[in-house]
């Protein structure tokens, strides 16, 4: 009997432990959360007023400035105008030289810093506001210039080449171009490329110094494997007179040629360097 009294009491008291536990969990669930809920705030953009408009216009980026003659006269003429600025009325001290960069840059002393602010901006500078205006007003030559003229010199020699040695070998084909390019670089002879191919053309008869020039015909190339082959060669020579060298088939001094099939009478005159195919170069004595 008290077995299961014993036993029925401990029932009891687990169902009411299970019972409490429930209604704890069941309290939990539903008392509101001691923590504040955040709330988010829905923020809107701003409307595209005419004013923000104008703001977001004057800020935008500039375009890129072409440079025009207009707008280098304007430098120059600033530059002028700096130079002849005389407010600050420094007295020049001395000169930059070799020897105070070299102190500055082995730490011993700092009397290139000293300088710098009174350094005279003469002809003896490496570079200063005369030269540079010198250059802007004189020797200045726009990029599209360059590209231009670049592209005339190519095709002039091109011309030169296949008119005067398509059917020759390539080294027969560079010799000419090599003559073309020692008389360009000669003070002798105009120092262009077309001004050489193209010397006395205006003048017409016997005064050319390529026969094509003056023969009356057009300049304008009718077979197209000889043409490849003139412009392939004359593209390789003048990127070697681009950089102040000329092709190496022929002395420097070769300046002169003509055909074996003549004998002109200048020609004993000079003294012969090479014959290539039906070529015969000469140099000055």
């Amino acid at each position: 009997m008290r077995r299961n009294a014993l036993t029925t009491a401990m029932r009891a008291g687990m169902h009411a432990m299970a019972i409490g536990a429930a209604a704890l969990v069941l309290f939990v669930t539903l008392s509101p959360s001691s923590a504040q809920d955040l709330e988010v705030a829905m923020v809107a953009p701003a409307s595209l007023t005419p004013e923000l408009m104008a703001t977001r216009s004057a800020t935008a980026p500039l375009p890129e400035i072409k440079l025009t003659p207009e707008l280098l006269a304007n430098y120059v003429a600033r530059q002028q105008a700096l130079k002849s600025f005389s407010g600050f009325d420094v007295a020049p001290k001395g000169e930059l030289t070799a020897e105070l960069l070299s102190s500055y840059i082995a730490r011993k002393r700092n009397p290139a810093l000293e300088a710098i602010d009174a350094a005279e901006a003469d002809q003896s500078s490496a570079l200063n506001g005369v030269m540079l205006a010198s250059y802007a007003t004189a020797k200045f030559v726009p990029t599209e210039k360059k590209v231009h003229l670049a592209d005339s010199e190519r095709l002039c020699l091109s011309q030169a080449i296949y008119h005067e040695a398509r059917g020759e070998s390539d080294e027969g084909q560079w010799a000419v171009a090599n003559i073309i390019i020692n008389r360009a670089m000669s003070k002798k002879y105009p120092s262009t490329i077309c001004g050489v191919v193209f010397q006395n053309a205006k003048k017409g008869g016997g005064g050319c110094q390529f026969s094509f020039a003056c023969d009356g015909r057009s300049d304008v190339a009718r077979e197209r494997a000889a043409w490849n082959k003139a412009n392939r060669i004359a593209v390789a020579a003048f990127q070697e007179f681009q950089r102040g060298e000329s092709p190496d088939i022929l002395p420097k001094s070769a300046l002169f040629y003509h055909t074996q099939a003549v004998s002109p009478s200048w020609s004993r005159s000079f003294k012969r360097v090479a014959t290539i195919g039906s070529h015969i170069f000469y140099a000055p004595l």
